[in-house]
């Protein structure tokens, strides 16, 4: 296919990257809905359950720079291609499991062609899109990607209403089988031609070291930040992506150009992207919860509440004009500020109403639409043509580990102070005391076999507790969002200029004195 052809076909080429994205969001939380039927017909322990959930997001991010590397040796369109059809094939095998530890593999395979699919977009974006359009183009492309996670909800709990469990994974069939063809037809192939070959060692570093944090998030989220194994594997974790940064330093033939991450531009974007998502997947995690078991919402109803989030797709087109106006310090610094007010906001939610919560969600919904776009862009633009894969692995690895860490921290501040604004459970049976002090569905579940004025007060006394919990969660997320705009401030570039040689979007900032010589960039027809 040769550029004119590419060219003319690069709106369709991005609707077909976006359907990819909007399934790694929908994935996110559709699965969620579905638990309780899942649990119900393979009598799952709860361990069980959480690896259903957490298998996914350990491959996935554990991976994602390892992948983005494989895109810029051997073809982002070829590494796109198998993605899809990873995912597909086994989100079909998961639809039809037979017992957990073969859901739990199925997922673990989803999240392996997640991997696969995401950097090789943000990639394939930079090559089809003239340097003037990116910026526009990956305003819809972080529209895309978080707009999947409040529809999974919307979609699992419709989904869910009519038919049984395994529709959550189906649903993804027809929307990859049209992606994968457009992949096919009109996404042309691009790659670094000159790649100097996988630099093992730093694959090996990255996904062990990204594999191992993320399964540290994890574990503080089910048992804790004191558990030994979370400090274990933090520990670990931490110690393995070091040495990563310094192998990439040293070697011949990184597979991040040296010095990267020295780019202020990088940097305090990469922390900015990791912020947004630490206050999207912490407060969706809290607020699904508070719309269907304090507000006692059916799935479907809770999820049309969370839509309201959708006003990213208003403020991510607008985006890059405010970075070209007003610089990529401003718009970021903005964003987050706005994410901020809007958990602060929520922080107020009231225990009768969700009219708070769907203003605050609108309200968090425009600064991420302001922030992510221009940070994608601007790390994107800072990294080496010939490494945009890679580039926009760290990008995409940025918003997974904000995420799981969202997920931790809050979900530990949500149990500890839940635990602690509980009124004495002396007089329940031991076990329903322990259920109680566990969730408020589970304190739920057992009011309603308790019945009666009993049952009324224990669920009034659970709903209480957790509302305490949501105030002091809120207020943590709205701490680290402050934080990330305090290092927008600090960190990223004052003012927009014109980009340097080789490099292209609209965050192309003023140069930090690092002129790196550019691998040439190719792309080739099918």
């Amino acid at each position: 296919m040769d550029r004119s052809t590419v060219h003319r076909h690069r709106w369709q080429i991005l609707a077909a990257l976006c359907l990819s994205l909007l399934l790694i969001g929908l994935d996110h939380l559709i699965l969620n809905m579905a638990l309780p039927m899942i649990q119900k017909d393979f009598a799952s322990t709860g361990t069980e359950m959480q690896w259903i959930v957490d298998s996914y997001t350990l491959a996935f991010g554990g991976l994602l720079l390892l992948c983005g590397s494989l895109a810029d040796r051997f073809g982002r369109r070829l590494l796109l291609i198998l993605g899809m059809v990873v995912f597909l094939a086994f989100s079909l095998a998961a639809a039809f499991s037979t017992d957990p530890a073969m859901l739990i593999a199925m997922r673990a395979a989803m999240g392996v062609g997640a991997a696969m699919i995401m950097p090789a977009t943000l990639a394939i974006i930079k090559d089809v899109f003239p340097a003037e359009e990116q910026a526009k183009a990956i305003g819809i492309w972080a529209g895309s990607a978080a707009l999947g996670v409040p529809l999974g909800p919307v979609v699992g709990g419709f989904l869910l209403d009519n038919f049984w469990w395994g529709s959550v994974f189906l649903v993804n069939a027809p929307v990859v089988v049209v992606a994968l063809l457009a992949a096919v037809f009109l996404i042309p192939e691009s790659l670094n031609r000159d790649h100097p070959g996988l630099d093992l060692m730093g694959a090996l570093l990255s996904a062990a070291g990204l594999g191992v944090l993320v399964y540290g998030l994890v574990e503080a989220s089910r048992n804790g930040w004191t558990d030994s194994v979370t400090l274990v594997s933090l520990g670990v974790g931490a110690l393995l992506m070091a040495g990563f940064v310094l192998w990439e330093r040293r070697t011949a033939h990184p597979m991040l150009a040296a010095g990267l991450f020295g780019d202020s531009r990088f940097s305090g974007s990469a922390l900015a992207v990791a912020a947004v998502s630490f206050g999207m997947f912490g407060s969706l995690f809290v607020l699904t919860q508070y719309l269907q078991f304090v507000l006692a919402y059916e799935p479907l109803t809770a999820g049309v509440r969370l839509l309201a989030a959708a006003t990213m797709m208003i403020a991510a087109p607008l985006s890059p004009k405010l970075v070209e106006r007003l610089g990529l310090k401003a718009v970021v610094t903005a964003g987050l500020t706005l994410l901020t007010v809007a958990l602060l906001l929520t922080a107020g939610a009231d225990i009768d109403s969700d009219t708070q919560v769907v203003w605050s969600l609108a309200l968090f919904g425009l600064g991420m639409g302001l922030t992510m776009p221009a940070a994608a862009d601007a790390m994107l633009a800072a990294a080496p043509s010939g490494q945009s894969g890679a580039g926009a692995s760290v990008t995409d690895a940025a918003m997974q580990v904000g995420g799981a860490l969202g997920i931790a921290v809050i979900g530990s501040a949500l149990a500890n102070s839940y635990r602690d604004d509980l009124p004495d459970l002396g007089h329940l049976p031991a076990e329903a005391a322990t259920a109680v002090g566990d969730s408020v569905g589970a304190a739920g579940a057992v009011a309603e076999g308790l019945g009666g004025e009993g049952g009324r007060r224990l669920l009034a006394a659970a709903n209480d507790a957790f509302m305490a919990g949501l105030v002091d969660s809120m207020l943590i997320a709205a701490g680290v969002t402050a934080l990330g705009a305090l290092a927008a401030v600090v960190v990223l570039p004052r003012r927009t200029a014109k980009a340097p040689a080789g490099v292209t979007g609209i965050a192309a900032t003023e140069p930090d004195g690092a002129g790196e010589q550019r691998p040439v960039e190719t792309a080739r027809g099918h």
